[in-house]
């Protein structure tokens, strides 16, 4: 018995007491990270309402011509729309999608959706970076940012991020609840 350890009481007791630890940890960070998904869909929601909604106004019609006109993406919607007309295009949009996306309540299709649909609202804002004059401080070299258009548009980099946990957190649920159906018809026959 020299080269085996035997455990006291006291160890074990360390042991148990450090697996209870952990299995209380788990289910803390289980629970924490079922409210940081609620707060996605939450909070991406409501930028969505409030973005969408400042798109009605002169002031952020206005705003958004530096970004749209030197896009190669978007240039061509003042081809077809006004200032204003587009940006209030722009807001009808941006309010479809927060109705999507708060549309989780009723199903997750409709946040797959309105998820799908905000990557790709992202990954053009995006792309705003490469096209808008003005992002890059040229008095301090790359990768120094202005704060407008810059830091505004680099954000987006967490809110694509957002919307694709969306998309995919979406996309789970209904592949969930199919499986659940097809078991429950299984049992039904």
């Amino acid at each position: 018995m020299s080269g085996t350890k035997i455990l006291s009481s006291f160890d074990a007791r360390n042991a148990l007491s450090f697996d209870r630890h952990l299995a209380s940890a788990e289910r803390l960070g289980t629970d924490i990270t079922r409210l940081g998904a609620y707060g996605i869909f939450a909070s991406l929601a409501v930028i969505y309402f409030w973005f969408g909604g400042m798109k009605f106004t002169a002031y952020e019609a206005q705003g958004l011509v530096p970004l749209v006109e030197n896009s190669p993406f978007l240039s061509w919607m003042y081809e077809i729309f006004s200032v204003r007309g587009f940006s209030t295009f722009l807001g009808f949009v941006e309010l479809s999608i927060g109705l999507l996306i708060a549309g989780r309540i009723l199903t997750p299709t409709l946040s797959a959706i309105g998820g799908f649909l905000s990557a790709g609202l992202f990954a053009t804002t995006l792309s705003f970076m490469i096209s808008t004059p003005g992002v890059i401080e040229s008095g301090l070299g790359f990768p120094a940012i202005s704060v407008a258009p810059g830091q505004f548009l680099l954000k987006d980099i967490g809110l694509l991020a957002g919307s694709v946990f969306i998309l995919g957190h979406s996309l789970s649920a209904m592949a969930r609840k199919r499986a659940s159906r097809s078991m429950y018809s299984a049992y039904i026959v």
